[in-house]
């Protein structure tokens, strides 16, 4: 395939506040987008573009182009598990369900024919960035990077951390886990791929003492990583996190303590954090994933997300397998809407997130909430191209067409199109995939 490359046609610009639609051209040369305009001057030039070696793609009027999929928060070992369990709460479903699973990734063969298939599902979903939770299991965590790079996935992965004994025998030694996190990070710093990195990942505060937090803490800073870990997910939760930390007066404060939020951060869930601990994201950077499935599965809360964004708190969208029972951005963009207006239904005072905010939520903020979004996110100039190329009506699309239609105009025609994908679509109105500009997925 040409290193260089133009798209024609219909491109959305995800905005929290003013989602665009335009018709224009796109320049990808070498996976960096290069150049973006009006779709005269393309046709203008189109013969001295065909000269000059570029491969050119022409979208129909029922497509178009827009930036990939972000999935801030899943755990890839769970995926054997995605659908069951669900009618359990999170510290009952944990014991039952995931430490078992979990535990089988020691066996590094099992471990690769898992991960190869969740990458593939991912990205056959949309999912052009991926941060993962791996297991505790340093070699088997190896074959989730391994399966990233073999497929050409953006992702963040994380060798899970736990010391604190539990009744499945799931956790290691502090010595032992120190340094398997850092040949872990090393190791995968040897790869030199720089669509993938790793993450320091202490799985929550019930299972990692302070002592190992902080020390990871100091890993983590060293060596320039992303932390990712959970927060306030569930209230028993809570209970358990601040009645072994008295000397603390709310969740963020052991982490904070702990000095996980003094490196980039992102916390899975923060369904009950209190205006003091938003506070502390807000003035420490960190962000949210926001995991609606999984909350409402395993009977955890309502998170207030509107709430989260006009504090500035950066929040994107978590699949969070196998506590959501679906691996798809789209699913967990749905979910996050029909959330927002549950809480706005109980009488809550913030306005239900919209379609295109939740559009946002699974683009351009997801990127933001990993600290990403100068590389990708937003389809400008200077980003490395992670796109989709969406047709409504692709084979076996579940969008059927009408000729009846309330749009006016070229720009509502184009909305009402994303509209409609995003109600309405699934992977297989996601023809095509690219990372990086490497086409990655291709249906048409």
């Amino acid at each position: 395939m040409s290193n260089k490359m133009i798209f024609v046609g219909d491109i959305i610009l995800p905005s929290l506040s003013n989602l665009k639609c335009i018709s224009a051209y796109l320049i990808v040369e070498n996976g960096l987008i290069t150049e973006r305009g009006a779709k005269d001057y393309f046709y203008k030039y189109q013969d001295n573009f065909i000269k000059r070696g570029y491969q050119i793609k022409i979208l129909e009027p029922h497509q178009f182009l827009m930036p990939g999929f972000v999935d801030c928060h899943t755990h890839a070992p769970q995926f054997p598990n995605i659908g069951l369990g669900l009618d359990r709460p999170l510290l009952e479903w944990l014991d039952k369900y995931t430490f078992p699973l979990e535990s089988q990734y020691s066996d590094e063969e099992f471990a690769a024919n898992v991960y190869s298939k969740v990458v593939k599902r991912l990205i056959n979903n949309g999912t052009t960035t991926a941060c993962y939770f791996g297991t505790l299991h340093l070699e088997g965590t190896l074959e989730l990077v391994k399966s990233a790079i073999k497929q050409n996935q953006r992702a963040f992965v994380g060798k899970v951390s736990m010391n604190i004994e539990n009744d499945a025998g799931y956790y290691n030694d502090t010595e032992k886990e120190l340094r398997e996190v850092k040949t872990f990070v090393e190791k995968v710093f040897e790869y030199n791929n720089d669509l993938v990195n790793p993450v320091i990942t202490p799985r929550f505060a019930i299972s990692c003492d302070n002592d190992l937090m902080k020390k990871l803490s100091v890993i983590a800073k060293q060596n320039s990583c992303l932390i990712q870990s959970h927060i306030s997910e569930n209230k028993k939760e809570i209970e358990y996190v601040l009645s072994t930390n008295p000397e603390c007066t709310s969740y963020s404060e052991v982490y904070g303590r702990c000095g996980l939020f003094d490196n980039k951060c992102i916390m899975a869930h923060g369904v009950h954090l209190s205006e003091e601990e938003i506070d502390m994201f807000v003035r420490k950077g960190a962000s949210i994933a926001h995991c609606p499935a999984s909350n409402t599965r395993l009977k955890s809360g309502l998170c207030p997300v509107r709430k989260l964004l006009n504090c500035e708190v950066k929040v994107g969208l978590g699949t969070d397998v196998s506590g959501g029972d679906n691996a798809s951005i789209l699913d967990a963009l749905r979910r996050a809407m029909d959330v927002s207006e549950h809480l706005n239904l109980l009488g809550g005072k913030e306005p239900a997130l919209n379609w295109k905010e939740a559009l946002y939520l699974a683009t351009l903020g997801g990127a933001r909430a990993l600290f990403i979004d100068d590389k990708i996110g937003g389809l400008e100039v200077n980003q490395e191209f992670d796109a989709l190329l969406i047709d409504l009506y692709s084979k076996n699309s579940p969008i059927d067409k009408y000729t009846y239609s309330v749009a006016h105009g070229e720009e509502e025609e184009i909305l009402e199109r994303v509209e409609r994908f995003v109600y309405l679509g699934d992977d297989r109105n996601i023809v095509q995939v690219y990372i990086k500009g490497k086409k990655v997925k291709d249906i048409l």
